[in-house]
């Protein structure tokens, strides 16, 4: 009789730091909860480019991000969204948008990096938000992230209890892989570029091989996953404004993710 953990990545496993750039109004928002801006206007998707940073940086600033990613065949996964919006739509907008520009992304690229560049980043990403509604790239957005101080120490007391851990998380399966190895979860424990359907469908696959599965999420991305977790835990850790949609998911709300051990001790206990 065993129990499995999933965690999202960012700010639950790490602590990260975003940046935004507002595209339609030429503005950069700091701090950004990318999940929860996605939410908040129906037609709008978070979308990951599986594109290097340092390429990104390099290449002329004044170019076209549609043209750019056209011309170097750039792939993509949808992270959210909100409403149904489809692998066909976001390409269309990804590949024709005029005007959105590297320079939009560059700058978010270099000011995460100015940020985390002394610290031990695991993770860093971007991205942007596509509007299917208004046929545009809204925003640019790069993350970066390094671990909770106790978040390496609460996988291995889990793995010592015999306690299976897994991330689930809508960023890219490379970066994720690197925060594994620091870590120490299997590789083959790793979900990347998964959709909050795909996290609750990974939290349905695992209730079949283990007695009580529990998902650890600090989003709004999260939501459908904990309701499908026997035990779901909120942990505002990374200090932000949480929806009560996303409150009253959760069967506790934690601020240190080294609170899950009891958690998880209890209810191994309890099977």
């Amino acid at each position: 009789m065993r129990t499995a953990v999933v965690f999202d990545s960012a700010g639950t496993l790490l602590h990260t730091y975003r940046i935004a750039k507002d595209i339609l109004n030429n503005k950069t928002v700091e701090g950004v909860e990318t999940t929860t801006l996605t939410c908040s206007a129906r037609g709008r998707a978070l979308v990951l480019l599986y594109a290097h940073s340092q390429n990104i940086v390099n290449a002329p600033g004044e170019e076209l991000l549609s043209s750019y990613l056209s011309n170097n065949r750039i792939k993509f996964g949808i992270a959210c969204s909100c409403g149904v919006v489809s692998m066909s739509e976001v390409s269309d907008i990804l590949y024709s948008d005029n005007e959105a520009k590297l320079a939009d992304l560059q700058s978010c690229i270099k000011s995460v990096w100015n940020c985390c560049k002394k610290l031990p980043v695991v993770a860093m990403n971007s991205g942007v938000i596509v509007n299917k509604n208004i046929n545009r790239i809204e925003y640019a957005i790069t993350s970066g992230g390094r671990p909770f101080s106790g978040a390496k120490k609460t996988i291995q007391t889990l793995q010592e209890m015999d306690i299976a851990t897994y991330v689930a998380s809508g960023d890219r399966t490379d970066k994720l892989m690197k925060m594994a190895d620091y870590l120490g979860i299997p590789h083959g424990n790793i979900h990347g570029v998964a959709t909050p359907s795909m996290k609750a469908q990974i939290v349905r696959d695992l209730k079949l091989q283990y007695d009580k599965v529990i998902m650890v999420g600090d989003g709004v991305n999260d939501i459908s996953a904990m309701k499908e977790a026997d035990i779901a835990i909120l942990t505002e850790q990374q200090k932000s404004k949480k929806p009560a949609v996303l409150l009253n998911a959760a069967d506790f709300i934690i601020t240190d993710v080294s609170e899950v051990i009891g958690i998880a001790d209890e209810t191994q206990k309890n099977l």
